[in-house]
Formats: C-alpha cells, sequence, structure tokens
C-alpha cells in the first residue's frame, strides 16, 4: 500500500462517516476544553498566590508571637505568655545578616482629616518598611528613624486612603485624627495593591509604639526581616531562634522564611491543579471510550473492505496503522477543536470575570494535544489490532 493511498483511505473513512466522525471527536474535544479550562484556572490561581506571597521579596523572613504546633494561626496571636516587644526587634535588628527590619503592629481605627472621616486599617511600623515591604514613596518621606519607644506622632497615607479623604489636595504637613491621637502626615505611599484581602493602599501607617498604645496591646503582632544576598535563610533563622530563646527562656514564637511559606504553597496550589486536571480527564476518559466503540462498530461494518485488501496484498501491520491512524486523526481533530473551546473560555472568563485570575500556558496545549493523540492511539489500539488479525476469506465471506 503506498503512502498516498493509505492517507486516502484514512480521510476517507473519517470524512466519509462525517456526523458518526463528528460525534466521536466531540467527545474528545469536550474532554480536552475542560483540561485546558480547568488548568488555565488552577494555573492562574497559582501564579495570583505565588504574586501575592513574592511582592514583598524573596529574602524575609516572619517571626510571630506564640509556638505554632499545629496548622494555622500562631496561638500567640491571639494572646502569648511572654510579648514580643520593641527590644526583641530591636535585638534581631542588629545580627549581622540582617539587612532590614520593621515590627508590625495591626488595628482598624476611625482616621478624620479634612472634614472627612475612614475608618481605616493602621499599621504600626518602623521606618524601614518600604525597604522590607518593597514599597515605594509617592511623595514625602516614611517614619523617620526616631526612638520606637517615644517616636514622634507622624503618619505616612496609604494611596486609596490619602485619595479618599484629601482629593486632589496636598496633604503633607497637615493633622490626621486616628482613634483619637492626633498625627502629622509626612508622606504617602504609592499604590501597592492586596495581600491576601488586606488593602495595603486603604491603610495609614504609625510608629510602632504608639501603635501599641493606641491599640492597648504589650506585643508585636510580627517583626519582618529582610536578609543580605549569600546568606542562608535557614542559618539566620537559627541565629534568630537562639536570640530570642535567650531572651525569652524558651522558644515561645514561630519564624516562617520565605522558602517555607513557598513550598507549602506550592504544595497547596499543585493539588489543587492536579485536582481540576483530573476533573477534565474524567471527561477524556468518556472521550477515550467513544473512540473505541466507533472503532470497534467500524471494523465490523468494514470486514469485509478488511478481506478485500487482505486479499489484494495489504499485509497486516498496514491493516492496523490504518485503524490506528483513523483513531489517531479523529481524536487529534477533536483535540484541536477542544483546544480553541477551552482558550475561548478562558478568554471569555477573564473577560466576564477580571478578579478571576486565568492562565494557559503553552506547554498545557501541547501536553493536552498530545494527550488526545495518544489517547486516540490506545482506545484505536484493540479494535485494529483485532482487524489486522481477520482472515482474510473469513472476512471476504462476511460479505
Amino acid at each position: 500500500m503506498q503512502t498516498a493511498d493509505y492517507i486516502r483511505l484514512t480521510l476517507n473513512a473519517v470524512f466519509g462517516q462525517r456526523m458518526r466522525s463528528l460525534l466521536t471527536a466531540l467527545g474528545i474535544a469536550v474532554g480536552i476544553a475542560a483540561v485546558v479550562l480547568l488548568t488555565s484556572i488552577g494555573e492562574g490561581v497559582h501564579r495570583f498566590m505565588i504574586h501575592e506571597f513574592t511582592q514583598f521579596g524573596t529574602h524575609l523572613i516572619a517571626i510571630n508571637p506564640g509556638r505554632t504546633t499545629t496548622h494555622g494561626v500562631p496561638g500567640g496571636v491571639i494572646a502569648n505568655v511572654r510579648p514580643m516587644t520593641l527590644g526583641d526587634a530591636e535585638a534581631i535588628g542588629r545580627l549581622p545578616q540582617v539587612d532590614a527590619m520593621v515590627p508590625v503592629v495591626q488595628g482598624n481605627a476611625l482616621a478624620a482629616a479634612d472634614g472627612r472621616t475612614r475608618r481605616t486599617t493602621v499599621f504600626g511600623t518602623g521606618p524601614a518598611l518600604p525597604a522590607v515591604w518593597q514599597a515605594r514613596i509617592a511623595s514625602g518621606r516614611f517614619l523617620p528613624h526616631d526612638d520606637a519607644r517615644s517616636a514622634r506622632a507622624f503618619a505616612v497615607l496609604g494611596a486609596r486612603l490619602r485619595n479618599e479623604l484629601f482629593g486632589d489636595a496636598n496633604p503633607l504637613g497637615q493633622r490626621i485624627r486616628v482613634g483619637g491621637e492626633t498625627f502629622r502626615i509626612i508622606g504617602v505611599l504609592a499604590p501597592k495593591g492586596q495581600i491576601l484581602g488586606i488593602d495595603l493602599d486603604d491603610a495609614i501607617y504609625i510608629p510602632a509604639g504608639r501603635a501599641l498604645a493606641l491599640f492597648n496591646r504589650d506585643s508585636l503582632m510580627e517583626i519582618d526581616v529582610t536578609y543580605r544576598a549569600g546568606t542562608s535563610s535557614g542559618t539566620l533563622a537559627r541565629r534568630i531562634t537562639a536570640l530570642l530563646k535567650q531572651r525569652h527562656g524558651r522558644e515561645d514564637f514561630t519564624l516562617t522564611t520565605q522558602e517555607d511559606m513557598l513550598a507549602t504553597l506550592n504544595n497547596i496550589l499543585g493539588v489543587v491543579t492536579l485536582a481540576v486536571g483530573a476533573l477534565g480527564g474524567i471527561s477524556l476518559l468518556v472521550g477515550a471510550v467513544g473512540i473505541f466503540t466507533i472503532m470497534t462498530i467500524a471494523v465490523n461494518e468494514r470486514t469485509a473492505e478488511i478481506g478485500l485488501l487482505r486479499a489484494i496484498g495489504a499485509r497486516r501491520s498496514q491493516v492496523l496503522s490504518l485503524f490506528l491512524g483513523e483513531a489517531v486523526l479523529l481524536s487529534t481533530l477533536g483535540g484541536l477543536a477542544g483546544l480553541a473551546i477551552g482558550l475561548g473560555g478562558a478568554w471569555l472568563l477573564h473577560l466576564l470575570l477580571p478578579a478571576l485570575p486565568v492562565h494557559t500556558p503553552w506547554a498545557y496545549l501541547f501536553g493536552a494535544e498530545l494527550s488526545a493523540a495518544l489517547i486516540g492511539l490506545l482506545a484505536g489500539g484493540l479494535p485494529a489490532r483485532h482487524a489486522a488479525r481477520l482472515d482474510p476469506l473469513t472476512a471476504l465471506r462476511e460479505e
């Protein structure tokens, strides 16, 4: 059998039964479309979460009060035996590997300025926040290097809070009341966005010592540390642990490195992506059953044709490749249609729900189309093998 004959026979078999071929390929198309759409959502969420966790940089260690013994929020956020103090933060900041350190206290209070009021997030922090959180100053400056226990009543506004309270007016030098205390505005941050639902632009930043007094707290909620390039996060974590154990008398705090956070996040999101991909795989399995069924029917209907081919000299391998080619062509066409449907669905979903992150890597598309072809090969294998093993005389008698 010549190559041209092989191609012609395969195309005739597929396009000669258009409705049957269309319905068979549709099963694969639905499966591929489901895989592409679901994995696009999973990958989009994956990338979104990675971006959320890395927008503060990759050389970051967070120290929280309370010893975490199970998964979840450290218990010390609610209550701990020994408070994590500004002295602890300053001691950590003096470690030689530490590049910058910032204490964090967070609360919510009513802010009033220029005749307007707004309930907003209040961050008690330190002068190194722009370096540690990778925030930019839009105007003015950030909090000065005052003594943390007697810092001057200065405040820096997030971009959105500045617009809500002052509009087009310049807020620098003006006073703002936060929770009953008055602060002078010395700077405005550039837009930073959100992190895990907390809008960093709709916030006001004041000295940590004043935030502790404002919210009547004894303990910081977190200490964020960045370290110099070339420093091992594990080595620095051990030094911070030793330092705080020496100050507290025991390990009543939790250290989380950026590697820990990203590893845990990657594991969780990897499972989610695998799960949504598996859901699409169920649709592909249904499509594979459809191809197997159709190819089995085709072999039974074309028994006489197979006998004739064998009688005029076609080898078993040529009959086998003929039916395998038909199955692979059906699944490949279905796969291409599925890719188009999946990509269109992802584009439409992003258009209708801009907040939902959707991303389709080219590798996924290539893998999905390869899977479609492989499914056709596997699903058509048994019927093709049956066709190739038919005896020519027996097959001709079937007619």
